[in-house]
């Protein structure tokens, strides 16, 4: 080989390094003739059947998350009106709304009027829920206490959609609610998890009335950096009493 190839190998290494770097995406991945080679095609088998557990698994509150982490929140489960996977998977309106049980249940075990109120919801991924919350919550119980906040007891429902902000801003009317929810995962990561926030939220509320923190996960925004942005934001909502499009997330961009 040439110094002039030799060179040129090397640059496209240290190209093909950066890249990398940059992104979870499959990129330069190479091929077999007219399809894939093999690793890759194992690789997309492998994260795509991860996906589809995310997505179909059940939480279960007692088993997912540690019991310390449970018993330290005094976390308990409501439901949305879907009853199962597959009825939160056709019919998202479901989702959105509380059962009767569930809106009795947080009535007598939360405070009203409280300044942050943390709700989970298992969404499309059970699995982000199970790896980031543990990392997540003492982080942002921490900064809140900081702030002098009153908590709101936070609690977990299951088939939930974004939508039943709404409803638990209607029944306990915090300042700021703050929904840990599973992301639709992806090829790249069946781990992330989002922060739905908004500020007061009622019915009739749209996306446009909230804010949202995504890619939570090792890879993305990470716990830690996610707690700090979060409560930054609820601070900024609280302050200007407001959430979605006539708030900006002015939060530094991530190196």
């Amino acid at each position: 080989m040439t110094e002039p190839d030799e060179l040129a190998r090397d640059r496209w290494i240290e190209l093909e390094r950066k890249v990398r770097c940059q992104t979870p995406a499959r990129l330069l991945q190479g091929r077999s003739g007219q399809a894939y080679r093999t690793e890759t095609q194992l690789e997309l088998r492998e994260a795509h059947a991860a996906a589809r557990d995310a997505v179909r698994a059940e939480f279960n509150l007692s088993i997912d998350l540690e019991p310390d982490l449970v018993r330290e929140w005094k976390l308990f489960e409501v439901r949305s009106q879907a009853t199962n996977k597959e009825e939160y998977l056709l019919r998202p309106d479901r989702g959105r709304r509380l059962s009767e049980d569930s809106r009795i249940a947080i009535l007598e075990r939360c405070s009203k009027d409280t300044d942050l109120q943390i709700v989970i919801g298992d969404g499309l991924s059970v699995t982000a829920v199970m790896k980031q919350l543990p990392a997540l919550l003492p982080v942002l119980r921490e900064h809140a206490i900081v702030r002098g906040w009153v908590l709101g007891a936070s609690f977990m429902v299951r088939h939930c959609r974004v939508g039943i902000l709404n409803e638990i801003g209607d029944l306990l009317n915090p300042r700021v609610v703050v929904l840990l929810i599973g992301e639709r995962p992806g090829l790249a990561t069946a781990e992330s998890l989002s922060a739905y926030m908004a500020y007061k939220p009622k019915s009739g509320d749209t996306d446009a009335n909230r804010n949202l923190i995504s890619n939570i996960h090792a890879r993305g925004v990470v716990p830690a950096d996610a707690a700090t942005r979060i409560v930054d934001l609820a601070s900024a909502m609280m302050n200007a009493r407001t959430s979605g499009c006539l708030l900006r997330d002015e939060s530094r961009t991530l190196e």
